[in-house]
């Protein structure tokens, strides 16, 4: 079955008109829902926040174009997910395999916060893609609201499978849920998240698939 993923979807009023303002002020921007991006099928699925401005709300591609994706890309390419280190703009010939990934939420939210409410209308797009993550899978959520957004979206109960960095959970009979901080610029830069704690993750990421 196709993910019905809407280019033009309008559901959340606050995101839609918060698009509306974006396109005016930077035309040359995507600045609408951003699709899910990489190899189908696939057995790995990456789950992030949201597009940032200057980043995949510009491109059109999941964190393509700003700081969260150069810790992402890299670490992808050194675990044999992409066939490039880097990401700077759609269309620049890199591509994953047996990977894919997206964001809990879609469109841009304002100062990079959505609402639940957001969260709750898009996770039907997140629970569609995770019907196609073939089996066995992995899953692999970046921060605590992606966390959460997975667990809703196979309908599991959040207290059974609390975020921490680093932890891994069989959600379902052949999908594991591998959870990490954030990749962002705030949790880079505070020490939070360092870069070997996070290419460790990849790398957990890539030892399952591979064994599993």
């Amino acid at each position: 079955m196709a993910v019905s993923f809407d280019l033009n979807c309008t559901r959340c009023d606050r995101l839609a008109e918060y698009l509306c303002e974006i396109r005016a002020r930077f035309p040359d921007y995507h600045a609408r829902p951003v699709p899910t991006f990489g190899d189908t099928p696939s057995r790995f699925l990456i789950v992030g926040l949201a597009p940032g401005l200057h980043g995949a709300n510009a491109t059109g591609q999941p964190f393509t174009g700003d700081h969260a994706g150069i810790l992402l890309y890299r670490s992808l390419f050194e675990a044999g997910f992409s066939s490039h280190p880097d990401a700077v703009a759609a269309g620049n010939a890199l591509a994953l395999t047996n990977c894919r990934i997206t964001n809990a939420v879609r469109c841009l939210p304002p100062a990079n916060k959505p609402l639940g409410i957001e969260v709750t209308r898009c996770n039907e797009y997140l629970a569609q893609e995770l019907e196609q993550v073939s089996r066995p899978g992995l899953v692999l959520a970046l921060g605590t609201v992606a966390h959460r957004a997975v667990l809703k979206a196979i309908d599991q109960k959040q207290s059974a499978f609390p975020f921490r960095h680093g932890s891994e959970y069989d959600v379902l009979q052949g999908l594991r849920l591998l959870s990490s901080y954030h990749c962002s610029r705030y949790n880079t830069q505070t020490g939070r998240l360092t870069e070997l704690m996070f290419r460790e993750v990849i790398g957990r990421a890539a030892q399952y698939l591979k064994t599993c």
